[in-house]
């Protein structure tokens, strides 16, 4: 190769080192703040200083995107490699992570779960009167009637949040039930400078926050339906709770340093539970990488519950989002009712099918109309009802019919699929031959839908226990939750041909919330706790600090958390004899009821796998009293089946509570 060559080939790649390295992206950077220098009145200023020591611009400012102090210790900016490379040499910088798009997951159910004016949940806790809930979501209708303050009490003189005037927004659309309103994007515009956003605001375009707020702690609505379906009085989790709104969902996506802003500004306004309807696909990466996770360990330093969906990408065990084990993870299921139309043929057979068609009846279609599935209004009938229907056509020279909708009837299901709402108005809900309708009342179906109902009931336990930890509040509503549906069979898994769903399906099973405010014992933790299993599962110092904001010396490390479930792992793949191995489990309850109390442990079998617990019996004098047992688990190194499940009760003499938690043994890895 020639000199003139060699120098050609230097020079590209030189100035593609640099075009490279000229490009700016977005980070979040976690710093130490108590390495914050005295000269500096804040960390904001800090950081700012900080910025500017290795900007290579005179634009250090634009380039600062947030400040975190509650959620985490740091800051975001849009930065080159060169700089983020310089600012790791910076005083108190802990780590870097990138700023990723995170994804949404996305009337009658109050009365489904139990819930009316004569409920012991909603007496109990006066319908979450007083508690504030957070929501992250894309924002919200404030004229919507479920916004209503009319019976709603003063706002707490503990809350510090506000309303922030936007596009279509000002501070006057709040009220006492609707007592925060601010949005985040500097994010989303950062990683795309050249979008416009025409609702700069936390006034909802697209419905779905105004969905789940409703669904929460929506105010009671009579009359709510969706064009006659379902119609009735709507009302949400809790409705004498108070709501606040942080909208980060947009048009154009959402990203992780919008989502922490949020969070981080949550916790300083003062929010009681967190409700969030999105989440971060962890895949391989650690805990760390996961903003939610992040921001979550310190909400539930300050007290807070956040309560995230689970996502909708199942049904394999591995395919949750928001895992971390210091959150209240949510999955979905549907209501106790199906909405229906009626095809009456011309001989009087009468067909009912599902559907939400909007309109009333049709005139009379042809036959084709009813072979065909081409437009609304149709009818979707099964292979069954489908031969009665070609029957009927082929016996009659002019076969007629008349379709009628807006039906509704009582089926056996659950919380999370087809639920009425609140909606935007503005955002259409349905079509009609290309036509747009829209409603103040909306279905929608998923985690985001169930998460808000978690996010309302943890409001009523926090309303009745007011000193309660995020763990204990969310222990009582795992642990007496119901495994069977309303008609007392076991819950179905329709993902498996309706076989009965394991606890890898449903967790602890469907939320009880009368139960929840009364649930006996209750498997508390701290944050200290999480820690330890930080500690075990060998995180270093560096990523520890993360989430705890300070150094951290591992001195005690324990992958036995305290939490209301167990899962042993029997995935030896080497092993080739019939050796047998024990797992052992150690966890504390702690009474919440009267003094004088004992429980004995009730457990099912499992297959193939020896169950012991010590002691069996608990004894508990007082109320608030703490008593620890150990569960051991004996079995194959390799489990022949994949799992293999059982459950834990512990039963107080006078049959009043059964606190109930999942046994699970299995070969699945936990990395597939």
């Amino acid at each position: 190769m020639s000199v003139l060559k060699v120098i050609s080939t230097l020079l590209l790649a030189a100035s593609f080192l640099s075009s490279t390295l000229a490009i700016s992206d977005t980070y979040i950077i976690h710093m130490d703040s108590s390495a914050m220098p005295k000269a500096f009145s804040s960390h904001h200023s800090w950081y700012l200083s900080t910025l500017s020591s290795v900007s290579e611009s005179d634009t250090s400012t634009s380039k600062h995107l947030y400040t975190y102090t509650s959620a985490i210790n740091g800051f975001s900016a849009t930065l080159t490699l060169s700089e983020l490379e310089a600012l790791k040499n910076s005083f108190g910088y802990i780590s870097f992570t990138p700023d990723v798009p995170l994804k949404a997951h996305t009337t009658h159910t109050s009365q489904f779960l139990g819930l009316c004016s004569a409920s012991d949940a909603w007496t109990a806790s006066n319908e979450g009167e007083d508690v504030i809930i957070g929501i992250l979501d894309s924002g919200i209708w404030p004229e919507s009637e479920s916004f209503s303050d009319e019976g709603m009490t003063t706002v707490p003189p503990r809350w510090k949040g506000k309303c922030e005037s936007g596009t279509e927004f000002n501070s006057s659309l709040c009220n006492k039930k609707l007592v925060g309103a601010r949005f985040y994007n500097k994010g989303l515009l950062a990683n795309y400078p050249k979008i416009k956003i025409p609702m700069n605001s936390t006034r909802d375009t697209d419905g779905h926050g105004t969905h789940t707020s409703s669904i929460a702690a929506g105010n009671h609505v009579k009359g709510a339906s969706y064009f006659g379906y379902a119609l009735g009085t709507a009302r949400g989790m809790a409705p004498r709770a108070h709501v606040a709104m942080y909208k980060v969902f947009w048009r154009y996506g959402i990203y992780a340093s919008d989502v922490i802003a949020a969070m981080d500004q949550a916790i300083d306004d003062g929010v009681d539970i967190l409700s969030i309807s999105l989440g971060f696909s962890v895949e391989e990466r650690l805990l760390e990488d996961d903003p939610i996770a992040v921001a979550s360990f310190a909400a539930m330093e300050k007290g807070v519950l956040v309560v995230a969906s689970a996502g909708n990408d199942g049904p394999v065990s591995w395919s949750i989002f928001n895992g971390a084990p210091w959150l209240l993870t949510v999955g979905a299921g549907s209501i106790d009712r199906e909405f229906y139309g009626i095809l009456t043929l011309g001989n009087g057979v009468q067909i009912k099918f599902q559907t939400l068609y909007p309109g009333n009846y049709s005139q009379n279609p042809t036959p084709q109309e009813l072979y065909t599935r081409s437009s609304f209004p149709a009818a979707f009938v099964g292979l069954n009802d489908g031969k009665t229907l070609i029957d009927y056509i082929q016996q009659n020279s002019k076969p007629r019919g008349r379709l009628q909708f807006q039906k509704t009837t009582i089926d056996i299901l659950a919380p999370g699929c087809v639920v009425l709402a609140s909606w935007s108005p503005v955002s259409e809900v349905t079509y009609i031959r290309s036509h747009p309708l829209f409603s103040n009342f909306n279905f929608d179906s998923g985690t985001s839908m169930a998460t808000p109902h978690v996010a309302g009931v943890a409001a009523l336990v926090k309303r009745a226990h007011p000193d309660w930890s995020p763990a204990a509040i969310r222990s009582a509503i795992m642990t007496t939750a119901n495994l069977s549906d309303n008609t007392l069979s076991p819950i179905k898994d329709v993902s498996e041909h309706d076989l009965p769903a394991t606890p890898l399906d449903i967790g602890a099973g469907h939320i009880n919330p009368t139960k929840a405010l009364d649930p006996g014992l209750v498997y508390d933790a701290t944050p200290e706790d999480y820690v330890k299993l930080l500690c075990a599962m060998n995180y270093t110092s560096t990523q520890i600090r993360v989430f705890t904001k300070s150094n951290y010396n591992c001195t005690s490390r324990s992958l036995d958390l305290n939490y209301p479930s167990f899962i042993a792992f029997f995935y030896d793949e080497h092993s080739t004899s019939n050796e047998k191995v024990v797992q052992e489990f150690l966890r504390t309850v702690t009474n919440v009821g009267k003094g004088g109390m004992a429980y004995t442990a009730k457990l099912t079998g499992m297959d193939g796998i020896k169950v012991r617990v010590e002691p069996q019996k608990l004894i508990f004098k007082q109320r608030y009293e703490k008593q620890s047992y150990k569960l051991s688990l004996e079995g194959p190194r390799l489990l022949k089946t994949d799992v293999i499940l059982g459950y834990l009760s512990w039963v107080d003499d006078d049959g009043k509570y059964i606190v109930r938690i999942p046994i699970v043994a299995t070969s699945i890895t936990p990395n597939p």
